[in-house]
């Protein structure tokens, strides 16, 4: 389980899906608060679910309902989200042993009498880019709460090169096999409804620091829900590149955030570089904002 101890912060930089405390549209697996620690979860027989944590120096309370999973994309339907209050009761608690799929940036879960589960993760998603170190309010431990029923989301990612010397970063986002994307997003990425993803990308080992850094976020595209990336020169910021990637996607709906890792692709290799290009023109078929090379 991480340790929650940095600053809260919302990143103003581009390609970064803004989210505020309970919103009123929901952006995904909700954000019930942020640098949590002593967090509990729990449910009771009617579907409410009750987080408790510290945050800030106090003591907090969400309580939630009335949503499960995610609906595929629409622009006429809104995408599902929870009812929300701060504070509150529920009655006894009757979430058992967590029985579900393997979760990243978990910190409890359970697993309630009709078979579906809750989960509440954490994880630094306002990170500066490039590697930068989190100051003033960047870099929060934002806690999510998510409810569904069956898989999770599915973060397909693959590494080969660009221009034959910089790696690349290509995939797509899909839950129960449909692609998820929105409809709308500023110039920058940034989703404008409760559809759009961003894929949010560290580097590990790279010129910018030991460990773990934030190397930049981008958008799932419509309406495949693919992506590609490539890890360029950045001015005085250097090239990100590293020895591993990971990245976190936020669930659509009230579905877990999901997490892929991998090692870089390593020295170019001109055969499979060669199949890599190949297996991009049919996944890009249909998005031109991904270009082969």
């Amino acid at each position: 389980m991480p340790r929650l101890a940095a600053r809260f912060g919302v990143a103003t930089f581009a390609c970064l899906c803004a989210t505020a405390l309970l919103p009123a549209v929901a952006f995904g697996s909700e954000l019930i608060g942020r640098n949590a620690t002593n967090v509990r979860l729990q449910v009771d027989a009617k579907g409410h679910a009750l987080v408790s944590f510290r945050s800030g120096g106090s003591p907090r309370t969400v309580v939630a309902w009335g949503a499960v999973d995610a609906r595929k994309p629409s622009r006429t339907q809104p995408q599902v989200a929870f009812s929300l209050t701060v504070g509150g009761a529920i009655g006894p608690n009757v979430c058992g042993s967590y029985r579900g799929p393997s979760l990243a940036w978990r910190v409890a879960a359970c697993t309630a009498p009709d078979g579906t589960y809750w989960a509440v993760q954490a994880w630094q998603r306002t990170l500066p880019n490039y590697g930068a170190p989190p100051t003033g309010e960047t870099g929060a431990w934002e806690l999510h709460l998510s409810h569904w029923s069956g898989p999770l989301p599915v973060l397909e990612i693959s590494s080969d090169w660009s221009y034959r010397r910089f790696h690349h970063l290509y995939g797509r986002l899909t839950y129960l096999g449909e692609p998820v994307f929105g409809f709308r997003s500023t110039r920058y990425g940034v989703p404008l409804d409760a559809y759009g993803r961003n894929v949010y990308v560290d580097t590990f080992g790279s010129a910018y620091g030991a460990g773990w850094k934030r190397e930049n976020s981008f958008l799932a595209h419509n309406p495949a829900g693919t992506f590609c990336y490539g890890f360029y020169p950045h001015g005085a910021k250097g090239v990100g590149q590293g020895n591993r990637y990971r990245a976190t996607v936020i669930g659509p709906g009230v579905v877990p955030d999901v997490m892929w890792q991998g090692p870089a692709p390593g020295a170019f290799d001109p055969a499979q570089d060669a199949q890599a290009n190949a297996a991009q023109r049919t996944l890009f078929a249909g998005d031109p904002l991904c270009k082969i090379n």
